[in-house]
């Protein structure tokens, strides 16, 4: 594994309140996180804790009411949505719980929309080329031109990841990427995931699985908005945080 260098994702101070009837929602309080590059973090806490607002002030998905995000060598709080897109789009791949794939594209054609979009490679050949590449590196070549359909949770999940490295961004984000699959299927998602940050990539992963947290590099735990101190949990020290 290659050894963290220098810090990747910079959060200071970082609050997100939600306007409600009853007043100002929380969920973030006061954040500060660093991650550096070649770590795979993993996020835990209960539902509500606030890891899936972490994920998207990170990738920009969100912004946060105060405080500061720095990716990279990028303010993403002080950015325009344009900017912000334009950014996540060619820096940051993003995997979802529930696949999003495009489900009348097929597998390499989903890997192939987000160089599209960035304008990447500059034929649809090299892009097929490097979408086929992507799949290959997660076990799916063969089933390049079939439909999302036609493929299983688990290898829908592994295209989603392929596409995620369409661009080959520094940075991958994973909100629950395992939370829809059988735990045999999630291992293989997870030895996905390992096998990237071998090979250099940054990976920061919100997930309900303890044992598959517990073989990241680092465990950041979430309560209430804040980031705690293992120690500092209360009543967590049983069953999962779904």
């Amino acid at each position: 594994m290659s050894e963290p260098g220098n810090t990747l994702i910079g959060l200071r101070s970082v609050t997100k309140a939600y306007r409600t009837p009853a007043g100002p929602l929380f969920a973030l309080q006061g954040v500060d996180l660093q991650v550096r590059r070649g770590e795979f973090v993993a996020v835990v806490g209960k539902s509500g804790a606030g890891k899936s607002t972490l994920i998207n002030m990170i990738t920009g998905i969100d912004r946060p009411t105060s405080g500061a995000v720095e990716v990279g060598d990028r303010l993403i709080h002080q950015m325009s949505e344009d900017e912000v897109a334009a950014w996540r789009g060619r820096h940051v791949g993003v995997v979802f719980q529930f696949f999003q794939l495009l489900p009348m594209l097929s597998c390499a054609q989903n890997v192939m929309l987000p160089m599209d979009f960035a304008g990447l490679y500059r034929s649809p050949r090299e892009r097929r080329h490097r979408a086929l590449h992507l799949l290959d590196s997660v076990g799916l070549r063969e089933h390049a031109d079939k439909l999302p359909s036609e493929v299983s949770g688990g290898q829908r999940q592994r295209v989603a990841i392929a596409r995620a490295l369409a661009n080959d961004p520094m940075l991958v984000a994973a909100d629950e990427p395992t939370g829809n699959l059988d735990s045999r299927t999630a291992n293989d998602v997870f030895e996905v995931f390992s096998q990237l940050v071998e090979e250099g990539k940054t990976i920061l992963m919100v997930t309900h699985d303890r044992e598959l947290a517990a073989r990241t590099s680092r465990i950041v735990h979430l309560a209430d908005g804040a980031v705690v101190e293992p120690e500092e949990l209360q009543d967590e020290t049983s069953g999962t945080d779904r």
